[in-house]
């Protein structure tokens, strides 16, 4: 997979001409306002090439301030080089955000032993909830699958709070599966163990009953994973196998006793905390939705921007 930033002015008119223009050409300079990001994908089988329309027609169904959107896209079939085989190439076109990933600005803070405010930490996760209750209102409902610090792109901003913006729908999927079998539950798992980043990934996808209802709160699982990485710079699991004695992931995931770091200048406000905890229920039935999320986050910035 191989992303290539260009800088270009493009209009609507003429973006799809442009967009079919890059791919004919290997290198190509255009010197104007606006940087995009061309994610190419080397595809060499037709399971693959599948997972790649997949990912257009659920991408393109999106549309909203905090999802990343598919400008545009193309597959072209191109022989193989020893063999002469044919596989694909596909283009996907993205706007470009420059200041990297929520991953990166945690990272970058924490060699500089600094950490992000709560507030910014609220307002950045605000908009992660607005992104997610965008696809989880679709009928039926979709569920990213993916969401984690790697997968949110930050804008910083003056005067205003940054942008966040959730990409990567590579996993997304119609959120509500109804398993009814052992057969159905060892599927699903098999699927999560490799489109679900095992960190971020809710219980019910590691080990899911025979007879289960599946819907999108495997989101908001990850959300409190990731609202937890926010604050500490990895997910609540990574720092619990730091501290436990060989348990294994899994073991770790189903306990959901989150443990907090003590080091100095790390400290959040307990509130921030019972919000995480309150996400990370492992039994899915009593885990809050994303409407219950956002009408709590709401709550928090107003207490804490005063």
């Amino acid at each position: 997979m191989l992303w290539l930033l260009f800088c270009v002015w493009l209009s609507s008119y003429c973006l799809l001409h442009l967009f079919l223009f890059i791919i004919s050409f290997s290198s190509i300079f255009f010197s104007a306002d606006g940087t995009y990001a061309l994610k190419k994908v080397l595809i060499q089988s037709d399971q693959h090439l599948e997972l790649v329309r997949q990912e257009i027609r659920v991408s393109s169904q999106f549309s909203h301030p905090n999802l990343l959107p598919l400008l545009e896209n193309a597959i072209i079939a191109v022989k193989g080089v020893q063999d002469g085989s044919q596989n694909h190439e596909a283009y996907l076109l993205f706007p470009v955000h420059l200041d990297g990933t929520l991953q990166d600005v945690t990272k970058s803070m924490q060699e500089k032993k600094e950490y992000l405010s709560t507030i910014t930490i609220l307002q950045i996760f605000r908009q992660l909830c607005a992104g997610l209750k965008h696809m989880h209102s679709f009928e039926p409902p979709y569920a990213h699958n993916g969401v984690k610090p790697d997968n949110v792109l930050i804008t910083q901003r003056k005067e205003q709070p940054h942008l966040a913006i959730l990409m990567d729908f590579e996993s997304a999927r119609p959120a509500r599966r109804a398993i009814r079998s052992q057969a159905e539950a060892l599927q699903l798992q098999e699927w999560a163990s490799e489109h679900c980043s095992a960190h971020f990934r809710a219980p019910e996808l590691w080990e899911c009953p025979p007879h289960a209802d599946i819907d999108e709160r495997t989101d908001v699982w990850s959300l409190g994973c990731t609202l937890y990485a926010m604050m500490y710079g990895k997910s609540p699991f990574d720092y619990e196998l730091d501290e436990s004695a060989g348990e294994s992931l899994v073991t770790v995931i189903k306990s959901a006793q989150v443990k907090w770091p003590t080091e100095t200048g790390s400290s959040y406000p307990d509130t921030l905390r019972q919000f995480v905890t309150w996400m990370l229920q492992p039994h899915p039935a009593v885990r809050p939705n994303i409407d219950d999320i956002i009408i709590h986050v709401d709550k928090l910035i107003a207490k804490h921007s005063t």
